[in-house]
């Protein structure tokens, strides 16, 4: 028996940074994201020789554990390892033996959620497994649980609700903690358009997130008024993208990504630096009408938003400067597991 999972990375496109503690619970946050097609896999086959193996692929790491009902954080694929125990701890499950499989379309430090996508990966497969009975936002919260609250992982909320559930969606973050997901009815024509025009360029920089995250959190905790009045601005452009979006006004959505993007470097330092500073400003003298760092900032992906045929052009551009330009599509479908023989 083989257990197989995958889950998609996502774009933000707007509101990023107002799903992060504590400014979601004081203020209430609002992101729009949406899916493509780069993906987080995982596969279980399931054995009986009383070991846990664990490979992930793509960080050409693979370590082994005797089985037992929790394995040790010790710097050493702790993220797989967490998801592990909380699974036996919640779900009562005997120490299971196993060999695990990973891999990710992105590396870590990419700003496409690739960390969190890998957890709902993890979670899906272990649900198919084990019959776990488990509904969408219970995974996501599930997923967000255990990176912020077993791990320590400082992040947000919005990357393992999009792996989830997939597509466009528009998401809200309540005072409560309370997570509403709404999933936006766009028009064919709008994200064909929007996909045509959007780049997204690997910088081939990775940034360690926690850093700007924690510097973020604690600018709220402190009440500077400059970085929370950012967090309303993006907050705000969320509300305008999703407006953008379901009317047809695909060529706005360029002045909506660089008002976005003048509003996060506020939030604080490192969010931008030189080398992206001078990218960005490259890209809007080749065309492109606006654009953003993926993610928490300081490196890994970028995109561009290019109308009409600019977008060859900023893509000429992006190419001339290092880093690569990445081909992608848009997805519909969230996390996807699967039993085979």
């Amino acid at each position: 028996m083989i257990i197989r999972s995958k889950a998609p990375l996502r774009l933000g496109l707007a509101g990023g940074g107002t799903d992060v503690s504590p400014y979601s619970e004081m203020y209430g946050g609002a992101i729009l994201n949406a899916t493509i097609s780069r993906y987080a896999f995982c596969t279980i086959i399931p054995t009986d020789d009383g070991i846990i193996t664990i490979n992930a692929r793509d960080q050409q790491q693979e370590i082994n554990y005797p089985s037992s009902l929790t394995l040790p954080f010790d710097g050493k694929l702790d993220l797989i390892k967490g998801v592990y125990n909380r699974i036996v701890k919640d779900f009562g499950s005997k120490a299971l033996s196993f060999r695990m499989d990973t891999f990710v379309d992105a590396p870590p430090g990419s700003g496409l959620g690739s960390s969190s996508t890998l957890v709902v990966a993890i979670i899906g497969a272990f649900a198919e497994w084990l019959r776990i009975p488990l509904g969408e936002y219970d995974i996501a919260q599930l997923a967000y649980s255990i990176e912020r609250e077993d791990l320590g992982y400082a992040g947000g909320k919005q990357d393992q609700y999009a792996a989830t559930f997939g597509g466009v969606n528009f998401m809200e973050f309540h005072e409560n903690g309370k997570v509403i997901v709404n999933p936006l009815r766009i028009k064919d024509m709008v994200m064909h358009e929007l996909q045509h025009n959007l780049i997204l360029f690997n910088t081939e920089t990775s940034r360690l997130s926690s850093t700007i995250i924690e510097e973020q959190a604690k600018n709220v905790k402190e009440k500077n008024e400059k970085s929370i009045e950012a967090m309303h601005q993006l907050k705000q452009q969320a509300i305008q993208m999703k407006e953008a979006l379901l009317t047809a006004k695909v060529d706005s959505i360029g002045e909506v990504l660089h008002f976005g993007w003048q509003q996060k470097k506020r939030m604080a330092a490192n969010i931008s630096n030189t080398l992206i500073d001078a990218i960005y400003e490259k890209a809007i003298a080749a065309g492109a009408t606006g654009g953003k760092i993926s993610g928490a900032g300081g490196g890994g992906f970028m995109t561009f938003y290019a109308p009409a045929n600019k977008k060859y052009d900023v893509v000429n551009l992006l190419s001339s400067v290092g880093g690569t330009v990445i081909n992608y599509n848009f997805v519909s479908e969230g996390l996807v597991t699967w039993t085979t023989n």
